[in-house]
């Protein structure tokens, strides 16, 4: 799994997104994948009507996005407009909002059947993202999801967050399972446990996250959020899928999806006769790699082999630095001994 893609999915919860977030660099590396779209079952290009043709079929479509991307989000809109012309009524689900934030998000959705001038449309954006708690946030990620949440409105879409409370989340990432209360544990859902291989799968992410050091009580508070976000969002997936006829589309970090584990596999426990299927966005890789190394299945104990997602579609980096290197340079400044210059 790409440690870069990680550090966005698994610690840049909203809260974060500011600190996590990443300086691009001007030179950029040209490669042919670019803009490319995959279908991984052939390693064939795949043209986009030919790809909607395919996804438009299934009931939970996830695009699989890197948060900070422009071209990811561009893709998504893309998708869903296309899924509007076949008259197919999609519903949104987002990682990036709680199941309990629903409401907010449909009251906005509703403001489309008022109209207003362009300072109460301002007013209005500006309640919305304070009662998502997205007012703290850096104004270019509000605008990737807004802008979506913009066209579910003007479309009459419905759309609806999909995870866990954000204070839920920080608690039991700070506290483990173990350390949080009863009262907090009964609005925890979880599905059978993914078994002992999945767990070291995840635990070797985090440690390579953290640039190899792997610290077991952290990593182990970290796999118990982990755990607790997908199996929320796996149910929420499916309840909405009770109510709505139509596609499901899922706005959420390839993290979530990758190797049809995490949400994916949980949704597949709860509800097995749902169809699923990815269209991952995946930047390039740092250094030239050919397309066969993109495409090298997960090979996981207790799963079948499968490719990184269904469809992979292929875009610019947004930064060439390496975080750990950063990382590196941090914990040396903090070796450094400090220099006494006395009284």
């Amino acid at each position: 799994m790409n440690k870069l893609l990680l550090l966005s999915l698994v610690f840049c919860i909203p809260v974060l997104i500011q600190s996590c977030a990443v300086t691009p660099v001007p030179v950029k590396r040209q490669d042919p994948l670019i803009s490319a779209l995959i279908d991984t079952r052939t390693s064939e290009p795949i043209e986009f009507d030919a790809l909607m043709e395919r996804i438009s079929t299934h009931d939970v479509i996830y695009l699989s996005e890197k948060h900070d991307h422009p071209d990811h989000h561009a893709m998504q809109q893309r998708v869903l407009k296309n899924l509007i012309e076949k008259g197919l009524d999609p519903l949104i689900g987002f990682e990036f909002f709680s199941m309990e934030d629903t409401p907010d998000i449909l009251n906005f959705l509703d403001s489309a059947k008022a109209p207003h001038s362009k300072e109460m449309t301002k007013i209005v954006e500006a309640d919305l993202r304070k009662k998502l708690g997205w007012d703290t946030q850096p104004d270019q990620m509000w605008a990737y999801y807004y802008d979506l949440l913009t066209l579910a409105r003007d479309k009459g879409l419905e759309a609806a967050g999909l995870d866990l409370p954000e204070t839920l989340k920080k608690r039991i990432t700070r506290k483990g399972m173990d350390g949080i209360t009863p009262l907090e544990k009964e609005q925890v859902f979880s599905t059978p446990p993914p078994g002992q291989a999945y767990k070291d799968y995840m635990f070797s992410i985090f440690k390579a996250v953290h640039c190899g050091m792997g610290n077991e009580q952290m990593q182990t508070k970290l796999y118990d959020t982990w755990l607790a976000r997908n199996d929320r969002m796996a149910l929420s997936i499916t309840r909405l899928k009770h109510h709505h006829k139509g596609p499901l589309v899922v706005i959420i970090g390839g993290g979530h999806t990758e190797y049809g584990l995490g949400v994916m596999d949980r949704v597949a426990v709860l509800a097995p006769h749902l169809r699923q299927v990815n269209f991952a966005f995946r930047e390039i890789s740092i250094t030239s790699a050919s397309l066969a190394e993109y495409l090298v299945p997960l090979d996981l104990e207790g799963y079948p082999k499968a490719p990184p997602a269904d469809f992979l579609f292929f875009t610019q980096r947004v930064s060439y630095e390496d975080p750990c290197e950063t990382f590196r340079k941090s914990m040396q400044k903090m070796k450094k001994p400090s220099i006494d210059k006395g009284p």
